[in-house]
């Protein structure tokens, strides 16, 4: 267990989670799909293992192609539309959370910034993110 909490949820509150440990990763994907989902130059998102999550509320899905192959699934709510997290609760082993939901965005150290070749001139990455043209394999 970290010494940090990290929690966090939608806009009005209605979908939160927490998760009982730091998560496995953290950075900055600048993809096409990403910058549409989040109407911005990327998406800031962690990495946790759905067992260390507890997710709360209702969500509203929504599906779309996968870079990999099948299908990206990212939850919001559906009273105020907050993009919370990515994965389908009790289906898949990990979820993407996005760091905008956190209560302590200071909690937020990406080390990772993904599809460089996609990525706006206006967005500016940290120093010392490591950069990816596309999807670390």
């Amino acid at each position: 267990m970290t010494d940090q909490t990290f929690k966090g949820g939608c806009l009005c509150g209605a979908l939160r989670w927490e998760a009982d440990r730091a998560p496995d990763f953290m950075g900055l994907c600048c993809c096409a799909d990403c910058r549409k989902a989040s109407g911005s130059g990327f998406i800031p998102f962690m990495g946790f293992p759905a067992a260390a999550l507890t997710i709360t509320g209702p969500t509203r899905q929504h599906r779309s192609p996968a870079l990999r192959g099948g299908e990206a699934t990212r939850n919001a709510c559906p009273t105020c539309d907050g993009l919370v997290f990515g994965g389908e609760r009790g289906l898949d082993d990990s979820h993407t959370v996005y760091a905008g939901s956190l209560d302590d965005p200071a909690l937020f150290k990406p080390t990772m910034l993904l599809f460089e070749r996609d990525r706006p001139d206006w967005v500016i990455p940290p120093d010392g993110v490591e950069r990816f043209e596309t999807m670390p394999s």
